[in-house]
C-alpha cells in the first residue's frame, strides 16, 4: 500500500492552514502535524519575558521545533487552548504574517493553571510546497494560577472563543474577573488597541 502523497494532506496549504496545523499538533499534542506546517530546515526562535516557563533561544530543524514545541510541551502540559488573536487572517500567498496570540492550559504536575500572551511572526516559503520556513515567538507574559481557577479560565473562557481565531477585544471581554489575569489582559488590550 503506497503512504498518501504530500499533496493529499487535507486542507489547503495556505498560511491559514499552516498555521491551524501548527496550533492543532501543539495543542492536541500531535507531533506527527508538525510536518504538515513547518519546512524541514525550518527555525524558531523563542524570545522569552517571564520567569514561569522555558524554551531554548532557537530551534532549527522540524523534528528540534516539534520536540521544542509539541513533544516536550505535551509531557508538562495538557487541556491547552491556543488562539492567534487577529481581525485579519493571512492572505493565500502572504509571505510574512505577525499577530498576537494567548494561550491556556493545565500543569500536569501540579493541576494548575497557565495563561500566556506574546506575539507570533511567520515566515512561509513559496508556492509548489508551502511551509513554515521561519517562526518567532515572544512570550510577554506566562501567569500561573492555582487549580480552582481551571474551571472559570478553561470551561468558562477559553473553551467558549472562537477557535483558533479570536479577535483580542473578545477574547479580553470574555475573560474571568481574576486578579492574575491582569498582566497578560494588560498585553491584550494594548494590542487590540494597535491595530
Amino acid at each position: 500500500m503506497n503512504a498518501p502523497a504530500a499533496s493529499a494532506l487535507p486542507g489547503s496549504l495556505d498560511p491559514q492552514a499552516l498555521i491551524r496545523a501548527y496550533i492543532r499538533a501543539k495543542d492536541e499534542n500531535r507531533p506527527h502535524l508538525m510536518a504538515q506546517a513547518f519546512a524541514a530546515d525550518a527555525t524558531l526562535e523563542m524570545t522569552v519575558k517571564s520567569a514561569a516557563i522555558a524554551f531554548p533561544a532557537r530551534s532549527e530543524g522540524l523534528a528540534a521545533i516539534s520536540d521544542v514545541l509539541v513533544r516536550r510541551f505535551g509531557q508538562s502540559y495538557d487541556n491547552v487552548y491556543t488562539f492567534c488573536l487577529a481581525e485579519a487572517r493571512p492572505a493565500a500567498d502572504a509571505q510574512r504574517y505577525a499577530c498576537d496570540w494567548l494561550v491556556g492550559m493545565t500543569d500536569k504536575a501540579t493541576g494548575g493553571v497557565r495563561v500566556g500572551c506574546g506575539s507570533y511572526a511567520w515566515e512561509f516559503s513559496g508556492p509548489g510546497n508551502p511551509r513554515v520556513q521561519a517562526l518567532a515567538i515572544v512570550i510577554e507574559a506566562m501567569e500561573v494560577l492555582p487549580p480552582d481557577t481551571a474551571q472559570p479560565v478553561l470551561d468558562g473562557w477559553l473553551a467558549r472563543l472562537p477557535y483558533p481565531w479570536c479577535a483580542g477585544a473578545l477574547a479580553c471581554q470574555q475573560a474571568p474577573a481574576l486578579p492574575q489575569l491582569a498582566p497578560v489582559l494588560s498585553y491584550l488590550r494594548a494590542g487590540a488597541a494597535d491595530r
